[in-house]
């Protein structure tokens, strides 16, 4: 092409490929080939000039979303004006309206819906991706070029765009509810964004239940439910989602079992794999005040979604605790039923004495942790 020869390579499997992109065959490679080598050649100028001056602010995505998107702006500007309640964002605080810091949740026996909707930052999950027809990058305008893998596209929330426009938009991400596929088993942050939430709802659902019906229960969290009524009701929450009618289940075993499987089957748990390090040095620390110390500074670094979750959960279970005498489920209990479900550990750990240690810390020591409280 233009007197110049262009090399592809060949690998074992029989595909081929240019740079990153894969053809099934030498026709499909030569046919898109031409196409790129013509771009290249003729509008190389225009190319380098898209990918310089492309603006997000400006895009046909926040054109055509900006309805939506200014709704969702709407909704948090409100929540943030009027609600008293302060929660992790991106590593900032909101704090309430007289500028005193109050605890996210209150430490009562009962929990009330938080109003608060807080979107949080949730970076794109791009793939590369063949179009069908003509397509337009949603960040510069452009048309997509080529038979093949002309873009990349999000999973979660449809957005196209070039390969190299992908590198230049932010981490605002707001997933489409029609990609999900039930709620068990999808990442914390994409959840929250589709619903516009700060928790999500199974956990607050099966919590108020809980908390109504089942503090004086022996054994709760550590006595399994009956498995074909807790797939009853994963799948009554993946159906109805909010609507999911948790009384009809009289076995309040059934509800924590399920509160149970939804934190298990988080594709990333609570406290995430980056943080368990630090969670494991921070118990080891000599005295009570440096673990209770370093278990702040190690529970900041967690993202504002699984922080929030792990705060509103930590919080029930020193709730529970406080009940010990009734239900049998000291904070060491609780701490030994929940460490393997919320601490991400690498396989090769069997151990989960720091764990455990930890977590027992975290319930027991809940208001100083997270409030300062003495």
């Amino acid at each position: 092409f233009d007197d110049k020869i262009h090399h592809y390579k060949l690998y074992y499997d029989g595909s081929h490929y240019i740079g990153t992109k894969r053809y099934e065959t030498i026709y499909e490679l030569v046919a898109d080939g031409l196409v790129t080598c013509h771009m290249e050649l003729k509008a190389h100028h225009i190319v380098e000039m898209i990918n310089s001056r492309a603006s997000y602010p400006e895009s046909p995505y926040v054109t055509l979303n900006r309805r939506k998107l200014n709704t969702l702006s709407r909704m948090q500007q409100a929540s943030n004006n009027s609600s008293p309640i302060i929660m992790k964002t991106e590593n900032k605080a909101i704090t309430d309206t007289d500028g005193l810091k109050k605890p996210p949740f209150d430490l009562t026996p009962s929990i009330e819906d938080n109003p608060l909707v807080m979107k949080y930052s949730k970076s794109h999950t791009f793939k590369v991706h063949t179009f069908k027809g003509l397509n337009w990058c949603e960040l510069c305008a452009n048309f997509l070029w080529g038979f093949t893998a002309q873009g990349v596209k999000c999973e979660d929330c449809g957005f196209i765009a070039h390969s190299k426009c992908s590198e230049r938009v932010p981490n605002h991400c707001v997933p489409d509810l029609k990609k999900l596929r039930g709620v068990f088993g999808i990442d914390l942050t994409t959840l929250l964004n589709a619903h516009s939430s700060t928790l999500p709802f199974v956990v607050k659902k099966c919590v108020n239940e809980i908390e109504d019906r089942g503090m004086d229960s022996e054994g709760i969290y550590r006595v399994s439910g009956f498995a074909d009524e807790i797939e009853a009701l994963k799948l009554a929450f993946d159906r109805d989602g909010e609507a999911a009618d948790l009384s009809v289940y009289s076995n309040i075993n059934v509800v924590a079992g399920t509160l149970k499987l939804y934190l298990r089957l988080l594709p990333v748990p609570l406290i995430t794999y980056e943080v368990h390090p630090k969670l494991v040095q921070a118990i080891q620390m000599k005295t009570q005040a440096q673990q209770i110390t370093s278990l702040r500074e190690c529970l900041d670094s967690l993202p504002p979604a699984h922080f929030n979750c792990l705060q509103y959960m930590v919080q029930h279970l020193h709730r529970v605790s406080q009940l010990a005498d009734m239900n049998k489920m000291s904070a060491h209990n609780l701490s030994t039923v929940f460490a393997p479900t919320l601490v991400a550990t690498p396989p090769a750990i069997t151990d989960l004495a720091f764990e455990i240690r930890a977590l027992q810390v975290l319930i027991e020591h809940c208001p100083q942790i997270y409030y300062g409280n003495k």
